[in-house]
């Protein structure tokens, strides 16, 4: 069994209170849960109103299966369906 975890830090640079980031940020968490069947939070900078990061979480019996959800999962996000930009990613797979 693999864990993969991804840390995505997005800015969000026309927002300007945390009630407008809330709204920025929940459909994205809503989408990647739906689209991809992984866990997903926000698990950092929650009273920074132009900074979020999200946690991806997914599990899996394969490696590579992992890696590559997780691989999708930021693509998705940096495709510009969303009005954030990606400033960095961090992605683990640990294998339990």
């Amino acid at each position: 069994m693999n864990v993969g975890i991804c840390k995505i830090k997005l800015r969000l640079p026309d927002n300007h209170s945390l009630k407008g980031k809330r709204s920025a940020i929940r459909p994205i968490i809503a989408q990647l849960g739906n689209k991809f069947n992984v866990s997903v939070a926000e698990v950092s900078d929650q009273d920074m109103w132009q900074l979020a990061t999200i946690g991806v979480g997914f599990v899996s019996d394969d490696t590579r299966f992992t890696n590559e959800v997780l691989s999708r999962v930021v693509n998705f996000v940096e495709s510009g369906n969303f009005d954030v930009e990606v400033l960095d990613c961090e992605t683990e797979i640990i294998p339990v």
